[in-house]
């Protein structure tokens, strides 16, 4: 009985569970609908989502419903601004509410969300982003049913951003990083919420950025009335950074816009809470700092927010006479006077004014004052700002402890005084703008994480209403000394109104070495790494720097005398007129680098002055890439190169994508055979050419570079009475396909040839035609193959002189024969015998010849029989 009782048990905890896993299923395309119809029904804007689950286990025995990136984008006038972004928002609620009707309200109990974003507008005219609500212009009385009712017992985002942008104030506040959390019952019309929240917030008004990532803690109990939409700050505690802060007052929503009566303060007066508005991540625990003196910040917000009024406010920031010193460091900072004032007495948020009327205190000997005014905040600010005194670097880390690896040095000493307002500065009305003084650095040391170290013995700024004068700079780092001066015409515009930075300097060096200059590379690590990103040219710089240096050393180059001007604008920079001294001649540079495309590309011209081949073309990449045969030629070199193209991330030319064009001409140039494997592979083939004997001198050569190939166009070489013509293409990847054409005189070709011609005589050797020989080379620079006719050409060869010796023996026949015959003529015939010119002729006319010499002996014989009257001599 026991044993039947537990397997019904377990079948209907089975049930139940399969239950759990299905019933999601079936509610799953309803509870899209009531979500969709649910924000549809009440909201003018476009609205989508990836996906909504249901899942009865995370809340059990409630239902939890999830709904995947969950996207509100505005209509008009803010066609395409994102107004929400949810990665995740869960709802909660009780399994009975997935069995009401379409129409029925569904109660939701608990709402959470993760990694959001709400962007809140203001456009120029007012008109918030935020007001997307549809209007009912039906009567009251015609209501329909809520597809959604809130009795929320609790929330919590986490990981939010909120952006809010006033265009027409120029007001923009990010709060990142936000946190918050909140318990309280939603379905009574008064209650006290439980909240805690984390954020960092950054605040800029008309450009000028007041906080920076601000970090922000607040845990608040908030009385809340739902009928009068009042909240009231009960029990709290904030800490803007590490700085306390005690809020007292409240908020109430309003038709006009939001009432403000809050005050708040410091909740004691030590010093220590200055040094806790200093970020965490630049101070140390404030444990066991000593201090004295007071640090208050006190203040209130009372009045009424809407579109053209905010409320009136007055926040008090003071310091008398404090000092504070950290344990375990020898210096303290002492005479601290802060007394800084931030207010609004009229409502109107440009009449807001900021006063630091005096920031002062002293290490040791050294002090330092500082006093500013800022008003007429939102339409042009006006500035008015002053700063004097000397600040003994060194001493800096001896009183306040500064994240370094090692300490710095150096005096820093400031007497500058400015006025001007944000109009002057954006259109350069100069003479508006009021700046005195000078700041200058001495003796100043520094060295970074890797090691690298910079000492700046000098530098000089001097302040002129209208630029900003570097009269002196000189500094060393490694292995380069550097002097500059130069001039910034518009500094203020730059740091206040985001212009372009204009100016234009001069850089003198004895020796400059570039390395000293550059960002050592980070360890390799052995997890995948994002590809790194190209480097860009900042887009706000507008300058030019005319540079000379006597050494600048390069990876492994020394380059002399080195000349030129550098023109950055537009994310581009131009090279003018930049000479060097090198490889025993000089080179010559104009171009441009832009990275203001996707990718970057350049462009350049290079020319080439009596430059050693050898060092050139195996010192310099590109070079080497373009003719790795040219490393084993000694001689002199002028050439003009063009050449554009991709540049990798890195900066270094992307092969595959160069154009151009190549002219040179070698001058007093020999050639090191032996170097070059493929030379030797060469002269194996073919072995009647020496190569350390061809002479170079004033040749000329033209090449093209174009989708990753060199392309060579066909050039003669003389090589004593022998004419070569080489062209045809490389890659970059040292693959190579050439053809080279001799033409050459048969005396080179071997013993067996020779032994042929000598059998010539002078006259008929120097009839023979000179024979041609291809050569092709394939493979790659390192491991050629080279295939020639040589053989072909020597049978041809052997062929012409077989027949010359045909013909010569020919000859050596009829000529005997002729003059046979023309020996036994009398002497009183003049005729003479026409020697046949064909093989044919030869042997009719010998026929003839030997006839006619039969007769006559024939008739000499009969003759002898007569009478000598009757006798007659034989032809």
């Amino acid at each position: 009985m026991l044993k039947k009782i537990s397997i019904i048990v377990l079948a209907l905890l089975l049930l139940m569970a399969g239950s759990l896993f299905a019933i999601p299923y079936f509610f799953k395309d309803q509870i899209k609908a009531k979500i969709a119809q649910a924000i549809n029904e009440k909201v003018d804007a476009k609205l989508s989502f990836k996906d909504a689950d249901l899942s009865l286990f995370k809340s059990f025995p409630n239902a939890t419903v999830t709904i995947d990136s969950l996207v509100i984008i505005n209509k008009a006038p803010f066609e395409g601004d994102t107004l929400v972004a949810l990665g995740e928002l869960n709802l909660k609620m009780s399994v009975k509410e997935l069995f009401k009707e379409k129409s029925e309200a569904i109660n939701i109990q608990s709402i959470n969300s993760k990694n959001g974003l709400i962007n809140i507008i203001f456009n120029k005219d007012g008109i918030g982003n935020y007001d997307i609500a549809l209007k009912d212009d039906k009567p009251s009385d015609n209501k329909k049913s809520e597809p959604l009712s809130l009795k929320i017992q609790d929330y919590k985002i986490e990981n939010f951003r909120f952006r809010y942008t006033d265009q027409a104030s120029k007001i923009k506040m990010v709060i990142d990083s936000l946190n918050h959390e909140g318990t309280g019952d939603f379905a009574a019309s008064k209650l006290d919420l439980n909240t805690k929240s984390t954020a960092k917030i950054s605040l800029d008004m008309d450009k000028v950025n007041y906080m920076n990532k601000v970090a922000l803690t607040l845990d608040a109990i908030l009385g809340i009335d739902l009928d009068q939409s009042k909240y009231t700050f009960k029990e709290n505690k904030a800490l803007i950074n590490q700085l306390p802060l005690e809020f007292d007052g409240f908020i109430q929503l309003a038709e006009a816009g939001q009432v403000y009566d809050l005050k708040f303060k410091t909740p004691t007066s030590s010093f220590k809470n200055f040094l806790g508005l200093i970020p965490a991540a630049y101070a140390a625990s404030l444990d066991n700092v000593k201090t004295t003196g007071d640090f208050t910040v006190s203040g209130f917000a009372k009045g009424t927010y809407t579109d053209t009024t905010v409320p009136k406010f007055n926040i008090e920031i003071a310091s008398h006479n404090a000092s504070f010193q950290y344990p375990d460091l020898p210096k303290s900072v002492q005479n601290i006077v802060i007394d800084t004032k931030i207010i609004n007495t009229t409502g109107v948020l440009n009449d807001t004014y900021v006063n630091l009327d005096k920031l002062s205190f002293k290490i040791d000997q050294d002090v330092f004052n500082a006093k500013a005014n800022i008003r007429n905040i939102t339409q042009n600010a006006l500035i008015d700002a002053m700063l004097k005194g000397t600040i003994n670097l060194g001493n800096l880390s001896k009183a306040y402890p500064i994240k370094l690896d090692k300490p710095l040095s150096g005096i820093l000493k400031a007497d500058v005084e400015t006025k001007f307002d944000m109009q002057s500065v954006e259109k350069s009305e100069y003479q508006n703008i009021r700046n005195a003084g000078t700041m200058s650095l001495s003796g100043f040391k520094y060295t970074d994480e890797n090691g690298k170290g910079m000492n700046i013995s000098n530098a000089l700024v001097q302040f002129n209403p209208s630029q900003v004068n570097l009269k002196q700079f000189n500094a060393t780092t490694g292995k380069s000394d550097i002097a500059v001066t130069g001039i910034l015409d518009n500094f203020y515009g730059f740091v206040f109104k985001n212009q372009e930075l204009k100016g234009n300097f001069n850089l003198t060096s004895n020796q400059l070495s570039v390395s000293d200059f550059m960002t050592a590379e980070e360890p390799a690590k052995t997890e995948a790494k994002k590809p790194a990103e190209a480097m860009k040219i900042p887009a706000f710089l507008n300058c030019s720097l005319t540079a000379k240096a006597n050494t600048v050393l390069y990876d492994n180059l020394t380059l002399k005398e080195v000349s030129g001007k550098l023109i950055v604008k537009d994310e581009k920079v131009t090279m003018e007129n930049v000479k060097t001294s090198i490889f025993g001649g000089s080179i010559g540079l104009n171009g441009s680098v832009s990275t203001k495309g996707k990718t970057p590309v350049f462009d350049m011209n290079l020319g080439l002055n009596q430059v050693d081949i050898a060092q050139s073309f195996t010192q310099l990449d590109m070079l080497k890439k373009i003719a790795p045969i040219a490393g084993i030629i000694n001689g002199k070199l002028n050439s003009s190169i063009k050449l554009n193209g991709n540049l990798t991330n890195d900066m270094s030319p992307d092969l595959k994508t160069i154009t151009g064009d190549l002219i040179g001409q070698l001058l007093s140039s020999t050639i090191n055979a032996e170097k070059s494997t493929l030379l030797t592979a060469l002269t194996s083939n073919i072995k009647f050419i020496d190569m350390d004997k061809i002479n170079l001198n004033d040749l000329k050569a033209a090449i093209t570079f174009t989708e990753g190939k060199v392309n060579i166009r066909p050039f003669d070489i003389k090589y004593k009475d022998i004419k070569a013509t080489v062209g045809g293409s490389h890659g970059f990847d040292q693959s190579m396909n050439y053809s080279l054409k001799f033409d050459v005189p048969a005396k080179y070709l071997g013993t067996e040839a020779n032994a042929l011609i000598a059998k010539l005589t002078p006259a008929d050797a120097a009839k023979l035609e000179n024979i041609p020989i291809n050569a092709v080379m394939t493979g790659n620079f390192s491991n050629p193959k080279i295939s020639t006719d040589m053989k072909t050409a020597v049978t041809n060869l052997t062929n012409q002189l077989v027949q010359q010796q045909k013909a010569a023996l020919i000859n050596k026949g009829t000529s005997k024969l002729t003059d046979l015959i023309n020996k036994n003529k009398p002497a009183t015939d003049t005729t003479k015998t026409v020697i046949p010119t064909t093989k044919a002729e030869v042997q009719e006319k010998a026929k003839e010849e030997v006839k006619a010499k039969a007769s006559n002996l024939l008739k000499g014989f009969l003759n002898k029989n007569k009478p000598a009257e009757e006798a007659k001599p034989v032809e």
